[in-house]
């Protein structure tokens, strides 16, 4: 009995794989664009919540999550040019998405006036890279992301919870 052949429908052949994907960054972008998809949906849907601390609070728990469990997503996101329009255009739309969410918060009166929406991405990636550093199995590191996160956001909000 011979091996069944491989879909054609499903299965690209390793010569398209080459041929679409040229290069090692074409081939990383192509693997975090569900993740950056699932990230500008995500931040979409926090767009239409009325209540702007939560909105943003709930998209950078999913943010930090992402960054925590997708290994493609920091160098990607880091990458000063993309390969693949989409990934330029899924960055653009996740900047936006995060900047209006901020600047919703911040004049709703929920966030500290001094900090901007730019200062979130230094401060996203030092409590991702924090969390991967701890280690662990992946759920221990979404939980000292989510640690860690909720520590910034009590930094974050104009007048902190536990004052």
């Amino acid at each position: 009995m011979s091996p069944a052949a491989p879909d054609s429908e499903s299965a690209p052949s390793t010569g398209t794989v080459y041929r679409r994907l040229t290069t090692p960054e074409a081939l990383l972008e192509t693997v975090a664009t569900p993740c950056l998809e699932a990230l500008a949906a995500d931040g979409r849907q926090a767009l239409a919540d009325t209540d702007p601390w939560r909105a943003l609070e709930g998209f950078l728990f999913r943010t930090v999550e992402a960054q925590v469990t997708d290994a493609s997503l920091a160098p990607v996101a880091a990458a000063t040019t993309d390969t693949l329009p989409r990934t330029t255009e899924l960055k653009e739309t996740l900047r936006s998405v995060g900047t209006a969410l901020f600047d919703r918060a911040r004049e709703a009166g929920a966030v500290r006036h001094d900090l901007a929406a730019a200062d979130l991405v230094p401060l996203m990636c030092g409590i991702a890279y924090a969390a991967t550093v701890q280690g662990g199995a992946p759920t221990d590191r979404i939980d000292t992301a989510h640690r860690y996160l909720t520590t910034l956001l009590e930094g974050l909000r104009a007048t902190p919870q536990h004052a």
